[in-house]
């Protein structure tokens, strides 16, 4: 049926019908919000290239995380600046580590919400990368044993999830076998299944304080140029053990999501990185785009290519976009 008996314009006419027949919706469920934990205390350090996102000590984390809550966001994703690093980033199996130290107050003290770890090596490592460093490289198999204390210690502090993001081999299963040793076979792992080595974490290496020291991780993250090899990456996650599976980064790689969801039932995760909020807030800044509409447009664009789940530092604004 054509013009001039089919007429789109009869639904869009009305706000009403619009919201009727919308094939895709957003909501405040569908969010997780990236904080970033720092050892120490009254520290609260805006990153500079991420307008609004910060760097806090515990006390600050916790009162942003209330606030999280009360806004009706489910989940925080933690990320952790320790005191100090080392070459095999001990902080990050650390009982007393700033990640651990930052669950164990989240539980106690914003009851209801939901913490998710991420489990990687280059936070805390002080070369930067994601693993042991052998013959110029991240080592592997080595690496495999750290992620897993790593994920373990969380877990033990209370983690509600955790979420591996190193793109080692074999990392999903070493955790889950861990896991599962212990006692902890109702946890959750998220995986970083398909995880790009993309220019668009720059300010995320601001604010996390993990810029490689020497080289890049193009050894371990995915080329830009590859679709085909996503759905193995994923596959092999799943087959570990994953419960969640995640594309990083989001608006350059739709396709990706779209092709994962297209394959699997699992649900399925999208994060919308730090290079990606940044060029939003300074474009908003200096007044080339209304930032509420681009935003959502941007929350839907996800939703739409099948992510179930959006880790944004735009949760918050979204939620509050969202309640009016």
């Amino acid at each position: 049926m054509f013009f001039p008996q089919f007429r789109a314009r009869r639904i869009r006419g009305s706000e009403t019908f619009r919201r009727m027949v919308r094939e895709t919706s957003l909501s405040v469920n569908d969010l997780v919000y990236p904080m970033f934990s720092a050892f120490g205390s009254g520290i609260r350090k805006e990153i500079s290239s991420m307008p609004g996102i910060y760097q806090q000590s515990i006390e600050h984390v916790l009162a942003e995380a209330k606030e999280v809550r009360d806004l009706g966001i489910p989940a925080v994703l933690l990320f952790g600046i320790p005191e100090a690093k080392d070459a095999v980033g001990s902080d990050a199996y650390s009982d007393t580590g700033i990640i651990q130290e930052t669950i164990r107050a989240l539980k106690k003290e914003v009851p209801g919400l939901a913490v998710i770890t991420d489990v990687c090596m280059c936070e805390y490592t002080d070369h930067g990368h994601c693993g042991i460093i052998k013959n110029g490289d991240v080592d592997n198999d080595s690496t495999l044993d750290l992620l897993a204390r790593e994920a373990l210690s969380h877990v033990q502090a209370g983690a509600d999830m955790v979420a591996p993001s190193d793109m080692m081999d074999g990392r999903v299963g070493a955790i889950r076998e861990i896991l599962d040793d212990n006692g902890y076979d109702s946890i959750p792992i998220m995986s970083y299944a398909v995880k790009y080595a993309s220019g668009y974490y720059g300010p995320f290496r601001e604010a996390a304080e993990s810029t490689p020291q020497f080289g890049d991780r193009r050894s371990y993250q995915m080329d830009p140029g590859n679709r085909r090899e996503a759905l193995r990456e994923a596959a092999a996650d799943i087959d570990e053990g994953a419960d969640i599976i995640m594309v990083k980064p989001g608006l350059p790689y739709l396709d990706i999501l779209r092709d994962l969801r297209n394959e699997y039932d699992l649900p399925l995760a999208v994060y919308n990185v730090s290079g990606e909020y940044s060029m939003i807030k300074g474009a908003a800044q200096r007044g080339w785009i209304e930032e509420e509409r681009v935003v959502l447009e941007t929350m839907t664009a996800f939703k739409r290519a099948g992510a179930d789940i959006i880790i944004t530092y735009h949760a918050k604004d979204v939620a509050k976009w969202l309640s009016r």
